[in-house]
């Protein structure tokens, strides 16, 4: 039983094993009653327990999962409690709870960029000495808010004895070396509301030219195409293909203008292929044919034998005798030549 200062004040029962929670997270005003409560149950559990709403409501005087649910969310706003999807060195994803005797501003903070309904838990990622870092929306990383643990430290060795210390002095040979402090959490950099409003004026100039960019490209498709397509027609007939092969042969322009080629070339290459809707392999000849990277084939394959490309024209001959020579008397044979049988000796 406790000592009293005050006859009418509260008497308080405790046991050897107690909860121990701050004065001003007793007195905390912006969580309820049954928000502080359950806090303390929560504080209560050995490490690695595991916080579901639907266990926590179970039992008699326990209330419903909803009213579980709100006090959960009432503690992750005040930065004692929150929901952690934590991806450890092995690879792993797996999901987790933190929970904290005192209001963690980090927290808090943390809350407001990650509080969505859909997905509210906080990403977190293991690094080699085991603790935490959180994973932001823009690829940072933050602390995660909890403070090294100073029971895990090693407390310095007490000063030895005046004849100790003389022992030591005579067998040591050289000092032990000190442990090596863990490297300090890097910590996330907070953008200047002026940083911020450059950062977005920047993205949004990006998305301007992104979008005007695309629009041009998509103006240059559909006035090639859609002349072609009357061109097509008038030369080559209507169209009895594919319901869809106006938007196709438009979009295998567009993917041509956006590769660098004309709009000029796109022109001369459908009018090469002479198809209302080229095949992917009909277009890149084409394209190759029009900008000198391909030497057009003829229609047959090979060029058509010729008499007089071969031999000439027997018109080409003179026909009249030099002046000064006799005309010569013709034979029977035009270029006086002998056939017979060579007789081998």
């Amino acid at each position: 039983m406790s000592r009293l200062s005050d006859p009418t004040g509260m008497r308080v029962n405790r046991r050897p094993k107690f909860v121990a929670i701050d004065s001003k997270t007793v007195r905390d005003t912006s969580i309820s009653y049954r928000a502080l409560g359950l806090l303390g149950y929560l504080l209560d559990q050995k490490e690695g327990w595991q916080v579901r709403s639907d266990q926590l409501s179970k039992g008699e005087g326990r209330e419903g999962r909803g009213a579980v649910r709100t006090a959960l969310r009432e503690l992750g706003k005040a930065g004692y409690y929150r929901l952690e999807r934590r991806r450890l060195r092995d690879g792993k994803c797996v999901m987790g709870t933190a929970v904290s005797e005192y209001p963690v501003k980090q927290w808090q903070e943390d809350y407001k960029i990650f509080n969505s309904p859909s997905d509210p838990a906080v990403p977190v990622v293991e690094q080699e000495d085991g603790t935490f870092l959180v994973e932001y929306p823009d690829g940072t990383f933050g602390s995660d808010g909890f403070e090294p643990d100073l029971l895990d430290e090693e407390e310095p060795p007490a000063d030895p004895e005046p004849e100790e210390a003389d022992e030591l002095e005579a067998t040591a040979e050289e000092p032990p070396a000190a442990p090596e402090k863990p490297a300090a959490r890097p910590r996330r950099t907070r953008r200047t509301p002026e940083q911020k409003a450059a950062d977005d004026e920047e993205k949004a100039a990006e998305k301007k030219r992104k979008d005007e960019e695309k629009a041009a490209l998509d103006a240059a498709a559909q006035a090639v195409a859609k002349w072609w397509w009357d061109h097509a027609e008038k030369h080559l007939g209507k169209y009895v293909g594919a319901t869809n092969g106006f938007v196709a042969m438009r979009g295998m322009v567009r993917k041509a203008l956006e590769a660098g080629y004309t709009q000029r070339q796109c022109a001369d290459a459908l009018v090469s292929a002479r198809k209302h809707l080229p095949s992917a392999q009909q277009w890149q000849t084409a394209l190759g044919v029009v900008t000198n990277h391909i030497i057009p084939s003829q229609p047959t394959g090979r060029i058509p034998y010729s008499d007089k490309a071969t031999w000439g024209d027997h018109s080409d001959a003179p026909t009249s005798t030099p002046p000064g020579d006799a005309p010569s008397t013709p034979s029977d044979d035009s270029d006086n030549a002998t056939f017979g049988v060579i007789a081998r000796p």
